[in-house]
C-alpha cells in the first residue's frame, strides 16, 4: 500500500512539474470543521437571492455538484429530494450549488420534481470560497463536495468526492449524530 501512495505522489508531482493542472483541486482552500461557514448570496432557480445567513437557526446541507441533468447529479438530487421530509423533521434544509445558470436550475428542478433550492454560482466565487472548484477539460466546475453546517453557522462535517448513490444516507446519519451531541 505504501508503494502505491508514493507512486501516486510521484505522478501528481510529475504532472504539476509539467505545468499540467490535475482534474481536481486541492482542499487547502476548503473551510474546515469547526470554522464558521463562509457566507454568500446567490440566485436560486426561482429568481430569488439566497444567502447562507437566511438559514441561521437551521442545519444546512450545502452540497456542490458538477452539472444539472447529468447522471450522478440527478441521482444525488433525487436522493436528497426523497429524503427531504427526514431533513425537514430534523430542522435541516438542502441547498445545492453548481456553476450552471438559474435558468438551467429552473429547468432541472421542473424536469426532476426538485423542491429544494439550487443556487447558480456562474461567477464561480462560492465554489472557490469552499475549495470545491475543479477543472474539467479547461472549464471550471464544482466538485462533488458537501458541508453540514449547524444552526449557528459552524461547519460540523464535510465530505469530498462523494458517491451520489449513498450520500444522502451518509448526511442524514451525520445530521442525527450532530443533533444527538447538542
Amino acid at each position: 500500500m505504501r508503494i502505491v501512495g508514493v507512486a501516486a505522489t510521484l505522478v501528481v508531482s510529475a504532472i504539476l512539474g509539467m505545468g499540467v493542472q490535475p482534474a481536481f483541486s486541492a482542499s487547502e482552500g476548503m473551510p474546515q470543521v469547526g470554522q464558521s461557514a463562509p457566507d454568500f448570496t446567490l440566485p436560486s432557480q426561482d429568481g430569488s437571492n439566497v444567502s447562507l445567513k437566511d438559514f441561521r437557526g437551521k442545519y444546512v446541507v450545502l452540497y456542490f455538484y458538477p452539472k444539472d441533468g447529468t447522471t450522478g447529479c440527478t441521482i444525488e438530487a433525487h436522493n436528497f429530494q426523497r429524503d427531504l421530509p427526514k431533513y425537514e423533521k430534523n430542522n435541516a434544509v438542502i441547498v445545492g450549488v453548481s456553476v450552471d445558470s438559474a435558468d438551467s436550475h429552473k429547468d432541472f428542478c421542473a424536469q426532476q420534481g426538485l423542491t429544494f433550492k439550487l443556487l447558480a454560482d456562474t461567477n464561480k466565487t462560492v465554489v472557490d470560497q469552499y475549495g470545491s472548484a475543479r477543472d474539467m477539460k479547461g472549464t471550471k466546475i464544482a466538485s462533488r463536495n458537501t458541508f453540514l453546517i449547524d444552526p449557528s453557522g459552524k461547519i460540523v462535517k464535510e465530505w469530498t468526492a462523494v458517491n451520489p448513490q449513498s450520500h444522502s444516507e451518509e448526511v442524514l446519519e451525520a445530521l442525527n449524530s450532530s443533533m444527538a451531541k447538542q
